[in-house]
């Protein structure tokens, strides 16, 4: 587990994404021959990690417990060997037994356990389902994400959390990373007393994105709880949205909400993608019975001026009973039933055309 307080000063493996971070020297078409050199910070997003009751009741084992590492087995290698690997948090966590699934959220602790065993550094918690459980849901959440050393905003338990949390400042390996995250609102229920939500609000997201101070910070992640549920393109508030949060210095945009993909966008100097879908999800119906996992590779050279960026989309499919995530390099020969691979091979097949692989 890589530990987290904030700052991150972590090592990166090749395993499964197969990306190096070795310091590469490339030499420029100069008439002089020095040689740059560069590094590359790997960071791992993950979408909706939800658990409906099935999912719950999957995990539990014969004494009791629960174990979601049966779940995350295949995905957690791209996790661990990340960077800085990042996961929209869409349940609340509950220390007692009264677990609920849709349409009012709580989970087992051991959810959590998972987060830290799979090497998740940061959990974002606004989202429509933060406060399916109200102040102490809340409450139960943080304490336990806390106690796990996984690092966490959107959602905060009191002005000191808000404080410290709001923009929540990383860094790994030299490259400082300022990271804010908005829901569009949270099915009707209103913020706890005492508590609060980053909702979506131009004029808010404004303050807080102005209020970074640029010459310590060198790359702005926004992630967005937003669009509409099950529409596979992003619609015009989207692109109105990730417009503004570029203009205001936002360098990396992570979408989540619909439960579905949509595509992605990415330049040398910035990064948008507007809906990941399902990490994990008891949600079967096409389009929704996966998502993707988003690799943004973060580009060091010491004698260029700024960041440049490359990203990469890896689609992953849930398959039932069992709730096991896989990507392609094991979908594609994990023995299933042939009702599984045929809606395994759909799911890769629409992805895939949605993103133009």
């Amino acid at each position: 587990m890589k530990h987290l307080s904030h700052i991150l000063t972590l090592a990166i493996a090749t395993l499964m994404l197969g990306a190096s971070c070795r310091t590469t020297p490339i030499t420029p078409s100069t008439e002089e021959s020095t040689k740059v050199e560069c590094d590359t910070i790997r960071l791992v997003f993950g979408g909706d990690f939800m658990q409906h009751m099935p999912q719950v009741n999957a995990a539990r084992t014969e004494d009791g417990n629960y174990d979601y590492s049966h779940s995350t087995e295949y995905v957690a290698p791209m996790f661990r060997e990340a960077d800085i690997a990042i996961i929209n948090l869409e349940t609340t966590i509950t220390t007692s037994t009264n677990y609920s699934g849709y349409p009012c959220f709580a989970s087992p602790v051991a959810v959590v356990e998972e987060f830290e065993s799979m090497g998740i550094d940061v959990a974002l918690l606004a989202n429509n389902h933060c406060c399916d459980r109200l102040a102490r849901g809340i409450e139960m959440t943080i304490e336990q994400l806390n106690k796990h050393k996984i690092a966490h905003t959107g959602v905060f338990t009191d002005s000191a959390d808000y404080a410290r949390n709001n923009i929540l400042h990383i860094e790994s390996r030299g490259v400082r990373f300022a990271l804010v995250n908005y829901t569009y609102g949270t099915n009707g229920i209103a913020a706890p007393k005492g508590k609060h939500i980053n909702y979506i609000d131009t004029t808010v997201i404004k303050r807080d994105l102005r209020a970074i101070d640029r010459d310590s910070v060198d790359c702005v992640i926004a992630c967005m709880h937003w669009g509409n549920e099950y529409e596979r393109k992003e619609n015009r508030e989207q692109r109105r949205l990730a417009e503004l949060l570029h203009r205001e210095g936002v360098d990396i945009i992570i979408g989540s909400h619909p439960h579905v993909v949509q595509p992605y966008y990415a330049e040398d100097t910035k990064v948008v993608f507007y809906s990941l879908g399902n990490f994990v999800s008891n949600q079967r119906k096409r389009y929704t019975d996966g998502g993707i996992i988003a690799e943004v590779e973060v580009i060091k050279c010491d004698t260029v001026d700024g960041l440049r960026y490359r990203a990469k989309a890896h689609p992953a499919w849930v398959l039932t009973p069992g709730y096991r995530i896989l990507p392609r390099s094991v979908g594609d020969t994990l023995t299933m039933s042939q009702a599984s691979r045929e809606a395994y091979k759909l799911f890769m097949a629409d992805t895939e055309a949605l993103l133009g692989n």
